[in-house]
């Protein structure tokens, strides 16, 4: 049978050396990287313990083939039974101080993904266990509906879809987030929605009709139109053309759309920032924006993993240009700055998205949403209006 060793956690992990994958283990003689029909489908190469954890347990062959008996990594749903539903930030590098995430962890296995740190909070790995352990929020619509009925409630654009994605495979099922729609187009809340998905054109009945009174924009992230790359960076969301045919169908129906270049990773996929513009245009979207690629907590590690067992003959290069745009560190969380990096190499990306944005008639009008339409719901024991 497999083992697992179990053993006190060290203190922080050093930083990361050149070795392969596997070597940044507390356990540095056995690899960690999970085997690859285990992780069929999924981005991150390994699953060690959450940072919170008191163990760390990392299983390895006894000389029987055991780890071969083991089944590949299946998506598992719990619930989540939260007892509100709007998230607050204060962060000044982001343009909105509420969101809504109706799942924890996604199913999307983005390999870059800065929400992968989170899942420690449950105990689980940043690793797999974030896209293969999934919680939902069931209550979402109806938790929504309570705190917009609280009486100190004041109207602001809330974000949906900036940790993890709204539309991921298992909103086809669960239909949490049309019933987030359906609260927020009854009170005329404004919204912004983020998502790497198609499935977000299931929706497009209710998008429109709240588009027609300034509610609601949506962006979709772009990172790449190589279906190659995208498929191995980001193995279950939609392909990069899906995502452009989503924009196209979004933007026919009058739906304000904002194409993403996110992330931008040096060495890697920033060659491709203008023909992601372009092909963005031609599918009728007015905005753009980019964000350069955060590699937060574990996310160093599954990201230098990843380079590592894809693109080995890239990967000194990409964490060079990196520590480049980040004084000198693999990431830099600085306000300000966490977004764009700094550097000359930051600048050029900078630039040449601007000018990219220029020839194509991007961001010359920025869609505003408004609060005119807002009508608190009815609360418990609340009268309604008779008019």
């Amino acid at each position: 049978m497999s083992r697992q060793i179990a053993a006190l956690k060290h203190p922080p992990v050093p930083a990361p050396s050149d070795k392969p994958a596997g070597a940044l283990s507390p356990f540095p003689e056995i690899a960690v990287a999970i085997d690859k029909q285990r992780r069929r489908g999924r981005g991150a190469q390994s699953n060690d313990s959450g940072r919170y954890e008191a163990e760390a347990r990392v299983a390895f062959d006894d000389g029987w083939q055991s780890l071969d008996e083991l089944p590949p990594f299946k998506t598992t749903v719990a619930t989540d039974t939260a007892r509100k539903v709007i998230t607050r930030n204060e962060s000044p590098d982001i343009g909105f101080d509420r969101s809504i995430n109706p799942y924890r962890g996604c199913e999307h296995g983005c390999v870059y993904c800065f929400a992968r740190p989170t899942h420690a909070y449950l105990g689980l790995s940043p690793g797999l266990d974030f896209e293969a352990k999934l919680f939902v929020k069931p209550d979402a619509p109806a938790l929504l509906e309570k705190e917009l009925a609280a009486a100190e409630y004041e109207p602001k654009m809330i974000a949906i879809g900036t940790n993890t994605d709204p539309y991921q495979p298992i909103e086809r099922e669960r239909q949490v987030m049309r019933g987030i729609l359906e609260v927020l187009e009854k009170t005329g809340h404004p919204v912004g929605i983020v998502t790497k998905s198609a499935l977000v054109t299931r929706d497009i009945d209710i998008l429109a009709r709240m588009a027609k009174r300034n509610l609601v924009k949506v962006a979709l992230s772009v990172t790449s139109l190589d279906p190659k790359l995208a498929r191995t960076m980001e193995p279950r969301a939609s392909t990069p053309s899906k995502r452009l045919e989503a924009l196209r169908q979004l933007s026919e129906a009058g739906i304000p759309t904002t194409v993403m270049v996110a992330p931008v990773i040096p060495a890697l996929n920033d060659s491709e920032i203008e023909r992601i513009l372009d092909a963005a245009a031609h599918a009728g979207v007015k905005e753009a924006s980019y964000v350069l690629l955060r590699l937060p907590m574990e996310v160093r590690d599954l990201f230098r993993e990843w380079l590592i067992a894809n693109y080995p003959d890239r990967y000194r290069h990409v964490f060079t240009l990196i520590r480049e745009m980040r004084g000198g560190r693999d990431y830099d969380s600085q306000w300000g700055t966490r977004m764009k990096g700094t550097g000359p190499m930051a600048w050029m990306i900078g630039r040449r998205f601007e000018i990219a944005c220029t020839k194509l008639g991007l961001n010359k009008r920025r869609s505003k949403l408004t609060l005119d339409h807002f009508e608190k719901p009815a609360g418990a024991g609340q009268q309604l209006n008779l008019f």
